[in-house]
């Protein structure tokens, strides 16, 4: 497992529980701050933030003094979109400051991922809809956080899967690898756009694809040919 550090915004609901998870588990956790380094909102969250300065940190662009107010969560939400690696939504409303995050994530080729609800549920709405509209992976436990994030496991070490030598690919297959050669990775919708596939079709060749050793799936639900 590579070294994981927890990136959130220190609010209620679950900010705090991220934090205070990584803090349990002895996982570093950095807070983006919509406000100066001289005040903690909420204030409930002190003693938290105090844990966090010696194993992870609190970040702002904000100086001493500056309020938090309402535009500024908006704002750092890019901070935390671009510091990390991938952006998980646990639960959402159909607006909010999650769903900006996600979308400021996928706009940086970041990986973007989402635990779905049931249907009605008004917080759950953003997480339904971002796995509905194909703009974040469906996750349902951490085997699927690491697998999308082509972490590696111990079961995958001790046997270490092996590219063919010669693939023999399916003309549809063919097209694909053709098309990803010729880039540094692409998105299913552009590769869908270049080989003239629809994305459940894509969905499909670019599994056994991965299975052969072909092609490797990268932050951003990009993809690229692997070698």
């Amino acid at each position: 497992m590579p070294d994981v550090t927890i990136v959130s915004g220190l609010a209620y609901g679950v900010d705090i529980h991220a934090h205070r998870a990584a803090l349990a588990n002895g996982l570093p956790t950095y807070a983006v701050l919509a406000h100066g380094l001289d005040r903690i909102y909420p204030s409930l969250h002190r003693d938290t933030a105090k844990e966090m300065v010696s194993q992870g940190g609190l970040l702002t662009e904000y100086f001493s003094g500056t309020v938090p107010d309402k535009g500024n969560f908006v704002r750092r939400n890019r901070i935390m979109a671009g510091i990390a690696e991938a952006t998980l939504v646990i639960e959402s409303a159909d607006r909010g400051g999650s769903l900006i995050t996600a979308t400021i994530a996928s706009s940086y080729g970041r990986e973007v991922m989402a635990v779905p609800g049931r249907v009605g549920d008004p917080y759950s709405a953003g997480c339904n809809q971002l796995i509905q509209r194909n703009q974040a992976s469906l996750v349902t436990s951490a085997a699927d956080l690491v697998k999308l994030l082509n972490w590696p496991t111990e079961s995958a070490k001790a046997q270490p899967s092996e590219p063919q030598l010669f693939p023999l690919y399916t003309a549809e297959q063919e097209r694909v690898v053709d098309v990803l050669a010729g880039n540094d990775g692409l998105s299913m919708d552009a590769l869908a756009l270049q080989t003239g596939f629809t994305v459940a079709q894509l969905a499909d060749l670019l599994f056994d694809l991965e299975e052969m050793g072909s092609v490797k799936r990268m932050p951003g639900n990009r993809y690229r040919v692997k070698g």
